[in-house]
């Protein structure tokens, strides 16, 4: 069969969407969303967020990625705030083929008093709870706001040779050789065969376009793979990605007519090695010469699909 990056979802509750649309509803409502007077200044939600998007300065591809907005309809709105003298669009030197849009000192005006406006909604807001009330609403943000990053994270299988590819296993690299006693050399990283087609699976996780985590599957023996180089990038950590990656790879093994995946970490690796015992990994004896590995996992898949 085909390989797959990740699963067919399973269909979800009526009740689940209709919450879902009624919390969206009330809190777009609450907030002003749907006013032309966003806060009450004088322009919409739109406009508004894409000044604060700009910060600093930003490319128009950046914040296209960034803000999932129509190249035409983004262009549109740059053009209508620099006409209002809110920000200033140039051609950097190092890239004639980019596009820069930073703020002007009344477009910057404008965000301070912006940023001024929200931070009081907001407190009139929480000022009607009391403090164990707010602790409780703020916690369940937090929640929310790490489950809809991990929904809107894409899983794919990608050619382990590619740019993204090598990307990530620099940036794995680079992270563990910082944390390990001894460092790391680059040269133990799978090479792109052993991780592409029949041999193996490479998964890339993207957010909002930007490579943010890996891992990498390939075949030891007939009947058993190996899983290298679970990695999540800093700033997406603590959000379930890597075991969703790990979910991913096993589903490769499996769609690979692999029954039994193993795997090594380092000894100072601790939460990778609760991460692997929590979702059904059995520590084994030594199966192989990786001189930076500590512990040695196993589990057993069931009968899979023949690739």
């Amino acid at each position: 069969m085909e390989p797959v990056s990740d699963p067919v979802p399973e269909p979800v509750p009526a009740e689940h969407v209709a919450a879902f649309r009624r919390f969206n509803r009330y809190f777009t409502r609450r907030i002003g969303a749907l006013d032309d007077h966003y806060l009450g200044q004088d322009r919409p939600l739109g406009e508004a967020r894409l000044l604060f998007e700009i910060g600093d300065g930003v490319s128009l591809r950046e914040l296209r990625n960034r803000l999932r907005l129509d190249a035409g309809y983004l262009s549109r709105m740059a053009r209508a705030l620099e006409a209002q003298g809110m920000v200033r669009v140039g051609v950097p030197p190092h890239d004639n083929r980019l596009r820069i849009v930073e703020l002007t000192p009344a477009g910057r005006a404008e965000v301070e008093e912006q940023n001024r406006r929200a931070d009081a909604l907001a407190a009139g807001l929480l000022g009607g709870l009391t403090r164990d009330q707010r602790a409780e609403l703020t916690g369940a943000m937090a929640t929310t706001r790490r489950l809809l990053r991990l929904a809107g994270i894409a899983v794919e299988v990608v050619d382990g040779a590619s740019a993204d590819a090598r990307a990530c296993l620099d940036a794995y690299a680079a992270d563990i050789d910082a944390r390990f006693p001894e460092g790391f050399d680059k040269s133990a990283l799978v090479r792109p065969e052993e991780v592409t087609g029949h041999a193996g699976a490479f998964l890339v996780a993207y957010e909002e376009g930007r490579p943010v985590g890996c891992g990498a599957l390939r075949r030891l023996e007939p009947g058993t793979g190996e899983i290298r180089h679970v990695w999540v990038h800093p700033g997406a950590r603590r959000l379930g990605l890597a075991r969703r990656l790990l979910d991913g790879l096993e589903r490769e093994a499996r769609a690979r007519g692999l029954d039994v995946v193993r795997l090594d970490t380092h000894v100072v690796l601790k939460e990778a090695q609760a991460m692997y015992s929590a979702c059904g990994y059995t520590e084994i004896p030594r199966y192989d010469d990786n001189v930076y590995a500590g512990h040695w996992f196993e589990k057993r898949l069931g009968t899979g699909s023949a690739a």
